[in-house]
C-alpha cells in the first residue's frame, strides 16, 4: 500500500504529473483526465452517503467506492506496466449487475421517464450518475487513444445503470415520488 509522507511534492509546477509507472505526463493528458473524473465520481458518491441513504446502498457504494480505486490504479498504470495493481476485473461488473437487478425488482419498471431528484440522498446519486456518464466519455475517448482495460469501460457504463437505479430505490424507499417528466411542459 502506498504510504505519503507528505502531499506536495513540488513536482508539478510545471504543469506534469506522474503516473503510477513514475512515466510523467502533462496534467491534462486524456489518462488523466479520465482518471480526475474517476476520482471526482468516487468524491460525488461520497456525498451522496454523508446524506444518510438506505444502509442497502450505503454498503453498496462503500463496496463501489473501493473499486473505483480498482479503477484509478487501472488508469494510472497503463496495462503495458510492469506493475501488479488492482484492476477492474468482470466479477466487479457482474456485481453491479446484480445490484442492478435487485434494485429494479424493488422499485419495479419505469413507466415514464423521469427527472433527476426527489429526496436529497436521491438527487446525488442522479449528480452521481452524471459524472459517471463523463467518467466514461473520458475513458472511451483514452481507448481510442491507448489501450485500456476493456473491463473498465463496462465497469463505468454499468456504474451509471445502478447509480440510477440506487436514485430510484432510494425515493422508493423514502416513500418520495419520482419528479416525472412532462413532455409537454
Amino acid at each position: 500500500m502506498p504510504k505519503l509522507t507528505k502531499i506536495y511534492t513540488r513536482t508539478g509546477d510545471e504543469g506534469t504529473t506522474s503516473l503510477g509507472s513514475r512515466r510523467r505526463v502533462p496534467k491534462d493528458a486524456l489518462r488523466v483526465g479520465a482518471n480526475g473524473d474517476v476520482d471526482e465520481l468516487n468524491s460525488t458518491i461520497g456525498v451522496a452517503m454523508a446524506m444518510g441513504l438506505e444502509p442497502r446502498l450505503a454498503v453498496a457504494l462503500l463496496k463501489i467506492q473501493n473499486e473505483l480505486f480498482h479503477l484509478g490504479s487501472d488508469l494510472a498504470f497503463p496495462a503495458d506496466s510492469e506493475f501488479e495493481v488492482p484492476r477492474i476485473e468482470a466479477r466487479h461488473v457482474e456485481d453491479l449487475e446484480a445490484l442492478i437487478d435487485e434494485l429494479w425488482a424493488a422499485v419495479g419498471p419505469l413507466e415514464n421517464f423521469i427527472l433527476p431528484g426527489g429526496c436529497l440522498g436521491a438527487s446525488q446519486l442522479h449528480v452521481a450518475r452524471a459524472v459517471c456518464r463523463r467518467a466514461e466519455r473520458s475513458a472511451v475517448t483514452l481507448a481510442r487513444e491507448e489501450h485500456i482495460n476493456e473491463q473498465a469501460l463496462a465497469y463505468l457504463n454499468r456504474l451509471s445503470d445502478a447509480l440510477f437505479a440506487m436514485a430510484r430505490f432510494e425515493n422508493f424507499s423514502r416513500d418520495t415520488p419520482e419528479p416525472l417528466w412532462d413532455s409537454r411542459a
